[in-house]
């Protein structure tokens, strides 16, 4: 339980991570196709310079006019693909924000700490062996957390006996787990739905890409051909990017919300032992029937 507060602050530091990723694929990219130029002119230099000492009279190369050159770096492969693979792309990076977004909100709210306050159980089982109910309840309400709305839900059924708190620790540990792992599954559908829609881009680019070749009767080449086929499948590379950290998120938090759920559940039973003891103990068992002695003839 996150008050308002935390949750905006949490928010807002999530918006100033995703811009920082955005801003650092950005320069990667940029840097790459740098690094690309470069080294083709280091090699066309270095050509240059063995044949002019080989004495041979080369001709100068022709540049490449802008309309021929190949797309070198990702966010030109991308905006090359037409607006079917934009908008493919522009749908993938939503979905992999959405992803940073629940990955980071996880890391943020599965803590320990938040979940299973250090002392609560311990306390709580302190105030409760010595009758007091109601600062018991305080206690819980001064650290709201999953732990204490379990242990509350067992509070409030402690007239009905220990049969009533057992029940009602129950409905509340399945309660909250079914909150935690309500967001997390969110992960394993952008898993699931990534992969679908970056197949769908590409199935779109191999469509487009084959009726040029229809239109054209047959004349483009083997290169042209592979040119929209390449465009095509950035499409898959990019749902298989965010759908491949979605789901191995999915299994991190799915493994550590049944951990932290199971420590819960068994804190709060530990923590009511005492009530369990005393209506154990205050039952007197039945008296025994009386012996039948037999009747001598």
């Amino acid at each position: 339980m996150i008050n308002d507060n935390q949750q905006v602050q949490r928010r807002i530091l999530l918006g100033i991570v995703a811009v920082m990723v955005l801003a650092s694929v950005w320069i990667v990219d940029q840097s790459a196709q740098a690094d690309s130029a470069a080294a083709v002119r280091q090699v066309a230099q270095a050509d240059q310079e063995a044949d002019q000492e080989a004495g041979q009279t080369i001709p100068p190369t022709p540049t490449e006019s802008p309309a021929d050159e190949s797309p070198k770096g990702f966010m030109q492969i991308v905006f090359s693909g037409g607006w079917a693979g934009f908008l493919i792309i522009l749908l993938l990076l939503g979905l992999s924000l959405t992803a940073a977004y629940l990955v980071f909100e996880q890391l943020m709210t599965l803590r320990r700490s938040d979940i299973i306050p250090a002392g609560l159980g311990e306390r709580f089982r302190e105030l409760l062996a010595a009758g007091k109910v109601a600062e018991a309840e305080a206690l819980c309400r001064e650290q709201p957390s999953l732990l204490s709305f379990v242990l509350l839900n067992g509070l409030s059924e402690i007239e009905g006996g220990w049969t009533a708190v057992e029940k009602a620790l129950e409905d509340a540990t399945a309660e909250q787990s079914a909150r935690l792992y309500r967001k997390i599954e969110y992960l394993s559908v952008i898993g699931n739905i990534a992969p679908m829609v970056g197949l769908l881009g590409t199935v779109i680019g191999m469509i487009f890409a084959f009726h040029q070749v229809a239109i054209s009767r047959g004349s483009a080449g083997a290169g042209d051909l592979a040119e929209g086929i390449y465009q095509a499948l950035v499409t898959t590379v990019g749902g298989l990017i965010v759908a491949i950290p979605s789901l191995g998120a999915f299994a991190v938090f799915r493994n550590r919300v049944d951990q932290l759920v199971v420590e819960a559940s068994y804190m709060s039973v530990h923590a009511f032992a005492p009530l369990k003891r005393r209506r154990s103990g205050s039952q007197k068992p039945p008296p025994a029937p009386p012996r039948v002695r037999p009747q001598k003839d």
